[in-house]
């Protein structure tokens, strides 16, 4: 199971601290969120700030990005230091742009990632599948951190689950939002790959211990 700790949750005056901190606790991944205050009625990290962590950890830098302009966003964190590069289906107008931007991002040599939001269904990606390597299943509406988990995510990720494997596909199953030890175990059961955890890790004493639960 690999973690990827969401630092929106973490704390802006001691990122490069906290970051350092989940690294020596044996994640794999950090869930780094870019927001626009247009896809989505929040603003959060940019380019600065993936410029200013990338010299100081050596996990995978994992850019999720909420955003309406995703080929020209993606493009710029892709040349930033981002290891995957997730954009929103609901961002994008057709099928044409969706393969621009993932054929873009691999010229680039980064992985790519598709994020669909609760109210998306999972049969509107599949075609996709073969061609990215993350599909991101948002359990809350994106834009805020610290919301509680919505139920339909895990029905979604059985159904991709089940798609991955009958095709012999190699797209990692990715969830976020609201996740903790019970509801990281439900999606877990349901065969999810890489579990993004904000609110219920940073910011508690037993932190090791939080990771450990989720493993």
């Amino acid at each position: 199971m690999i973690i990827s700790p969401s630092i929106l949750a973490a704390n802006k005056q001691h990122l490069i601290e906290d970051i350092q901190l989940v690294e020596s606790l044996g994640v794999e991944f950090i869930h780094f969120d870019v927001m626009d205050g247009k896809f989505v009625p929040n603003t959060s990290y940019t380019i600065e700030d993936l410029d200013y962590i990338v010299p100081h950890h050596h996990l995978i830098n994992d850019v999720h990005i909420m955003v309406e302009n995703p080929y020209e966003v993606g493009i710029e964190f892709a040349n930033h230091g981002a290891d995957y590069v997730t954009f929103h289906i609901e961002a994008t107008k057709d099928e044409a742009e969706v393969l621009k931007i993932i054929n873009k991002l691999h010229q680039l040599k980064v992985k790519v990632g598709i994020s669909i939001k609760p109210n998306t269904s999972v049969e509107t990606i599949l075609k996709y599948l073969p061609l990215i390597d993350l599909i991101l299943v948002m359990s809350v509406e994106p834009g805020f951190g610290g919301q509680k988990f919505i139920e339909s995510a895990i029905d979604k990720i059985k159904t991709l689950r089940q798609y991955i494997d009958q095709n012999n596909l190699s797209c990692l199953i990715e969830v976020d939002g609201g996740i903790n030890n019970i509801t990281g175990q439900k999606c877990k059961d349901a065969g999810v790959d890489i579990l993004v955890a904000g609110s219920y890790l940073f910011g508690h004493d037993d932190i090791k211990e939080r990771i450990d639960s989720l493993r």
